[in-house]
């Protein structure tokens, strides 16, 4: 368990130090290319005060419904931590709870996300980030190959088991 509380403290308070880096520069220095990067990601200052794109900015929803949401997967994370096993679970409600504790802190402090990089590829271009965005899509994403997985496995389960 507390392999997993340190992974995880450690990616928020990374996130969280990184927002404060970019928020202590000015406006003028952004948007610039990260060196190094080949012009693949673009360093930004945003502030979105909304859900993705700032949708619904302004509304105490975009406050409360993260809140839950993170406190949902808190739950989950301390109940998964008791369990023996399930290493790829606990990976992925670590990064999912990680990056959302981080982009909370925001909301809650702040009254908007810190957004500060763009990856520079086809449709991404467009689409400006965090660190707290990108461990909880790639939390989401194993939650969702694990279940999909269960699901193969039971199907073929249950199909064995008629014949």
């Amino acid at each position: 368990m507390f392999g997993f509380l340190t992974f995880g403290t450690t990616l928020t308070l990374l996130d969280l130090a990184l927002k404060k880096q970019v928020e202590a520069q000015e406006d003028k220095n952004f948007p610039r290319e990260l060196k190094g990067s080949q012009g693949l990601i673009w360093l930004y200052k945003n502030h979105n005060p909304g859900f993705s794109f700032g949708f619904l900015k302004g509304s105490r929803a975009v406050e409360l419904v993260p809140l839950c949401f993170a406190s949902g997967i808190a739950g989950a994370w301390t109940y998964l931590m008791g369990l023996r096993g399930r290493f790829m679970e606990k990976l992925a409600l670590t990064l999912t709870l990680a990056g959302g504790i981080s982009n909370v802190y925001d909301r809650m402090t702040r009254g908007y996300v810190v957004d500060y990089f763009s990856i520079r590829w086809k449709g991404l271009k467009k689409v400006v980030l965090n660190l707290g965005d990108l461990f909880i899509f790639t939390g989401a994403v194993l939650v969702a190959a694990l279940g999909f997985l269960k699901s193969v496995k039971d199907w073929r389960d249950s199909s064995s088991e008629g014949m």
